[in-house]
């Protein structure tokens, strides 16, 4: 593990919130939604495709027996977070944590058209309780990828006409559940469900569409301006906003083809989806996991650091990044995921490090920062490349169920805890 020394943290208010972030479907084990059926479909051609999309990749050594199993992308049983939350929750406890986002899984609350499942949502009820009784403050995500069965038949977010199924079911949560949650995320990375979906058709339902892929876009969009003004309607103290996955371009050099690069890029990435949320968000959500280095353009990333999935490690540049997006927008951030895949558990230490750093110089700078959410707490089903990346601070064996606290995750730790100033 690259040895880092404790990051300067003296600019954190004593309000930050310091926390890690999992989804459902990812974590919680026996799912049942339209991914599940996908998984079930493609897990066979994946495991033979799987050496010629990714056998360049630096880890393949060491995940090529899990890549070419079939079994590495069927999500199955997981690590049953649903039912064994509690433990889960102790390592938040015992990292000094006090945040903690999750999702929703819509397919256990309303597995059929109308047909609600109460023990469902009693469930993440009791869920939400016991983070509160630990003072760890939940950030609720209603949409994370995974769609009901039914809602997925009648084409999902491909026509405008279903976006209210989404917003009774967001209602419907948000009056059962409200009142013991502040913060609550939409949809989370609209656009990149909409590309990997629609435009690339590497997810469910595997269309190559560029039409639908943008009416998949602005649907999900339109969806957010109405879920957050129903939210806000019912109650005007609910903090809302969608999670933005927001890659940091920057150019490789000074000429004005690559300053154009950058801009247009900018754009397409985050600003486009940005402008059409930002007045009914209360706060800006931005997910953070890699740079892009622009010459003329072209992305030409240097490549001499990546993670075992094969994305540039530049954490420092979330510093450019929020100051950025908080400049341009002028709402408050909470960054709502940020990570690496790291099996072997080497660069996990240093890329915290990196990072609150850098988020250190941002608040000096004058953003507005709430709080920050690692991806993930748990090893988690990571969609098309299946289980073997590891983003967890907590290990997962999926055969046993059994859990470890890595030890960058215990480093993070002592960190939250010196910049909370807890004894």
């Amino acid at each position: 593990m690259t040895d880092s020394p404790s990051p300067q943290t003296d600019k954190y208010p004593t309000d930050f919130l310091w926390g890690a972030a999992t989804a459902a479907h990812q974590v919680e084990g026996h799912t049942d939604n339209q991914w599940t059926d996908w998984e079930r479909q493609v897990a066979p051609r994946s495991a033979v495709n799987a050496e010629r999309r990714i056998g360049t990749y630096r880890q393949w050594p060491a995940i090529k027996d899990q890549a070419v199993d079939p079994a590495n992308y069927i999500s199955g049983a997981l690590g049953d977070h649903y039912h064994r939350y509690n433990e889960d929750f102790d390592f938040l406890e015992s990292m000094n944590m006090n945040a903690y986002r999750f999702s929703l899984e819509w397919s256990r609350i309303e597995p059929e058209e109308g047909e609600w499942d109460d023990e469902a949502v009693k469930h993440y009820g009791a869920y939400i309780d016991e983070l509160r009784t630990r003072n760890i403050e939940p950030v609720m995500t209603l949409l994370h990828f995974t769609l009901p069965k039914w809602f997925a038949a009648k084409g999902g977010f491909e026509s405008s006409a279903n976006i209210p199924y989404f917003t009774r079911f967001s209602e419907k949560i948000v009056k059962a559940l409200g009142e013991k949650v502040r913060y609550i995320i939409t949809i989370n990375e609209p656009e990149v469900y909409a590309f990997e979906s629609y435009a690339l058709g590497n997810w469910p339902p595997g269309k190559r569409n560029y039409y639908q892929w943008f009416r998949v876009l602005n649907n999900q969009l339109k969806a957010h301006n109405d879920v957050a003004d129903a939210i806000h309607g019912l109650n005007a103290g609910h903090q809302v906003s969608i999670a933005k996955n927001s890659n940091y371009f920057y150019q490789d050099d000074g000429s004005k083809l690559s300053q154009l690069g950058v801009k247009v890029m900018r754009y397409l990435q985050d600003d486009y989806v940005l402008r059409k949320v930002v007045n009914t968000s209360d706060y800006l959500g931005i997910n953070f996991y890699q740079t892009q280095r622009m010459k003329g353009l072209m992305i030409a990333n240097p490549g001499e650091k990546v993670s075992d999935v094969e994305w540039e490690m530049e954490p420092e540049l979330i510093e450019q990044a929020l100051v950025r997006l908080y400049g341009l927008y002028q709402k408050p951030i909470l960054i709502t995921e940020n990570g690496l895949a790291d099996g072997d558990d080497d660069e996990r230490q240093w890329w915290i490090h990196e990072t609150v750093t850098a988020m250190n110089r941002a608040i000096e700078k004058g953003v507005d920062l709430r709080g920050y959410l690692h991806w993930s707490l748990l090893d988690n089903f990571e969609w098309a490349y299946g289980k073997w990346p590891r983003f967890g601070l907590v290990s997962m064996d999926y055969e046993t169920g059994d859990r470890q606290l890595r030890p960058s995750a215990r480093w993070f730790g002592s960190v939250i805890r010196r910049a909370r100033g807890l004894k």
